[in-house]
């Protein structure tokens, strides 16, 4: 167990801002920062941080919390993994109670998947650089690519040796079952044997953005050619090859910082060029480029520059890709190496400055280059460039910016030589055909017409209650410890007797006003959620006379601290949506009206007197032996009771 102190330290110096910052690409929006969701597809920021406040909301998924939520959603961190994130990023000191057998057992499968990966690294690491075997297999080949001890250090690269079982045979003396050495796919268990995947290779880790260990890559040293050259850890519930890029942990910030992302091959491409000094390269790790990589990457820019090798298979497989690419709304370069030459040996061969120079004169803009590419490859037939045509503008298709597509279809009209014309024809008549295909039904048409039943729709029926509720702690979150003169209204009788409500001026606090209110009134929150909120809530005021939000949420349960975050980030979510564009001016929030504490109080009583009401409605319906002199009298009463609070709400029965 992690010392309370300890976590105390941790939230005192992590900063919402800088944590997410390595994740999300954000950008300065006022007194906030606003990015795409990392949660949700999307092309429009929906994702808002308060460095304030100390917290976050991500509008398209609803989730949202604390430095720590973050950490616990995006990398699907436990608490205290996610506390120790954070301690290791600010340099604080773990303190720690020791842990019962008890606690250890009730350690999650995927936790017990991370700690068997996390000894699998170390078990390699310590073969390539502790032992004869491993410096002369190993390390010599690392060193003949030309990786320097620092990089290799970095990278946190391994040797598995060349025996059946030695690392399956280590993990188990030394505690870890093999159910997860099985399922993290480091050992194969056939029958009554198990043996090691990686045996004889040297060993790249894959890491998720935050530095986690999810499987490995492993290069075959001898030139057996029925061994994979290269084999990757199987698939699992830590590691979806489709859903990881290798070296994103290590290019992370360098890509945000760039506002770009060279994508390479393989593993020693992106190794070897972050030894040359560019930092913002991954890899889709020799697998076909997918739409999750490719949002990984949208995360941080929305630029990328594929590199490719510099002979024509090389540039064939990095093309194909590229529409997905173009299909999520990013900007998209490529620059190919001289014949014969990849990243990797480019990389090596070149200084870091003749590097970034190369890279910046030879990257071109996609379209532009396939559309060059392919019409010296259509040269002198018409049908080829026919097809050629129709393929670059199916490219063209796939963007979403209709900006975008009007440049790029004068650019290829000019390269090919055709008419802009027909040119936006054939895109009109390739969008017209995606939809139909899209909004084609795999049920074919009824024979006979017969009369459809229209289905009701059920709507969702808002508790009105529960909103008024809400509305309160949206207030006492708001504004809980500012002072003002609120109108309070009494009962008062005059000579005639007739009742009406009279103001009284009163200087309280807001958290004050509330709680004296439903306290007189005798009203109890409906809602369980919202009641343990507000008990929290009048609690820290009465003990230290207000609520700094950045510490308070860290104390709430996942679900509290996210529904408090989206009552507190509403302002925001009115930015986000950028209103005054549309000309509705949103109301600004930031400051008291003490007259919506009256109305929302007012409110919630009138509420109550109707559902009383309609309770001595019913009771009269159900009961026969029921006075109904009495219940009409009381039923008047209450009724009056209403008319006034209308009255004083403007508002009309």
């Amino acid at each position: 167990m992690i010392q309370k102190s300890t976590i105390d330290q941790v939230f005192d110096a992590a900063r919402v801002e800088e944590v997410i910052g390595d994740f999300v690409q954000l950008k300065k929006s006022g007194s906030n920062y606003k990015g795409l969701s990392p949660f949700s597809d999307e092309r429009t920021p929906s994702f808002m941080v308060s460095p304030v406040k100390q917290i976050w909301k991500d509008f398209s998924s609803g989730k949202g919390g604390n430095v720590v939520a973050f950490l616990m959603e995006h990398e699907h961190f436990s608490y205290p993994e996610a506390i120790k994130y954070l301690a290791r990023k600010y340099g604080i000191e773990i303190e720690e109670t020791e842990q019962t057998d008890e606690q250890k057992q009730q350690a999650d499968e995927r936790e017990s998947m991370y700690l068997v990966s996390e000894f699998a690294k170390d078990y390699f690491k310590r073969q390539l650089l502790k032992t004869e075997t491993g410096k002369a297999i190993g390390l010599s080949y690392f060193k003949e690519r030309g990786f320097t001890k620092e990089t290799i250090e970095k990278f946190e690269l391994g040797y598995s040796p060349d025996v059946w079982d030695a690392f399956t045979s280590e993990a188990i003396k030394q505690g870890y079952k093999l159910e997860f050495l099985e399922k993290t796919g480091l050992s194969i268990v056939k029958e009554e044997k198990q043996f090691d995947r990686f045996k004889g290779r040297v060993m790249f880790p894959i890491h998720s953005m935050s530095g986690r260990t999810l499987g490995f890559g492993g290069r075959i040293l001898t030139n057996d050619k029925k061994a994979a050259k290269y084999l990757n850890s199987p698939e699992s519930d830590i590691y979806h090859k489709s859903k990881v890029l290798y070296g994103i942990y290590y290019a992370k910030q360098s890509i945000a910082k760039d506002d770009n992302c060279y994508l390479v091959e393989g593993y020693t491409d992106v190794i070897q060029m972050h030894q040359a000094g560019i930092e913002n390269v991954v890899s889709s790790s020799g697998t076909a480029l997918t739409s999750e990589q490719i949002r990984l990457i949208n995360r941080l820019t929305q630029n990328i520059t594929v590199l490719f090798d510099g002979d024509a298979a090389g540039i064939r497989a990095s093309i194909r890709g590229i529409d997905l690419i173009l299909e999520q709304g990013m900007n998209v370069k490529v620059c190919g190496f001289p014949e014969g030459e990849d990243p990797d040996s480019f990389a090596k061969n070149n200084t870091e400055n003749d590097i970034k120079e190369y890279l910046e004169h030879n990257s071109k803009d996609f379209i532009s280059y396939k559309a060059s590419l392919l019409v010296n490859e259509a040269k002198g037939d018409p049908i080829k460039k026919a097809g050629v045509i129709r393929d670059m503008v199916n490219s063209i298709a796939k963007i979403p910016d209709r900006i975008q597509q009007e440049i790029y279809l004068k650019e290829c009209a000019r390269i090919m030589e055709i008419s802009e014309n027909v040119l936006y024809s054939t895109l009109a008549q390739i969008s017209a055909k995606a939809n139909n295909d899209a909004s084609k039904k795999p049920a074919s048409a009824p024979k006979e017409m017969s009369v459809v039943k229209e289905t009701p729709v059920e709507r969702v029926k808002v508790n009105q209650q529960h909103q008024l509720e809400r509305n309160i702690i949206s207030l006492l979150l708001r504004y809980g410890s500012v002072e003002d003169d609120f109108e309070d209204f009494v009962l008062r009788e005059d000579e005639e007797g007739n009742v009406h409500l009279e103001g009284e001026t009163q200087q309280l606090k807001v958290y004050e006003k509330v709680f004296l209110d439903l306290q007189e009134d005798e009203i109890e929150f409906t809602h369980q959620g919202f009641k343990e909120m507000y008990e929290v809530i009048i609690q820290e005021f009465n003990l230290r006379g207000e609520i700094k939000t950045e510490t308070f949420v860290n104390n709430l349960v996942p679900e509290q601290a996210s529904e408090i975050t989206t009552i507190l980030m509403q302002q925001e979510k009115d930015v986000l949506h950028r209103w005054d564009d549309q000309e509705i001016f949103v109301k600004d929030k930031s400051e008291l009206e003490p007259r919506e504490i009256n109305e929302t109080i007012l409110n919630l009583r009138r509420f109550l007197i109707k559902e009383k009401v309609n309770e001595l409605s019913e009771s009269i319906k159900t009961n026969l032996g029921i006075q109904y002199r009495d219940v009409l009298l009381e039923t008047m009463e209450y009724k009056s009771l209403e008319v006034l609070i209308a009255q004083k709400l403007n508002r009309v029965i």
